[in-house]
């Protein structure tokens, strides 16, 4: 089953969401990512059986330190 988790991670310049993605999207079981900009910059993955928390955790460790999963939730597939 799909799983759609959001992290929040500031976005500060093109370096740093070019190194978001690197770490996003070599997840195993990646299917697709979404970065919103604004008052509370966050980063939404798709796919199945990602480790959240390992992603969370490598975001803290090579971009920066204030990342936070904010939640993982399932996603219904349409058949």
């Amino acid at each position: 089953m799909k799983q759609k988790i959001v992290i929040e991670v500031p976005l500060h310049c093109g370096k740093c969401k070019k190194k978001i993605l690197k770490i996003c999207t070599t997840a195993k079981g990646f299917m697709s990512l979404t970065t919103h900009r604004g008052e509370e910059d966050r980063v939404e993955i798709i796919g199945e059986g990602i480790d959240a928390a390992r992603i969370t955790e490598r975001l803290r460790e090579k971009v920066n330190k204030y990342a936070k999963l904010v939640r993982v939730t399932m996603v219904e597939e349409a058949n």
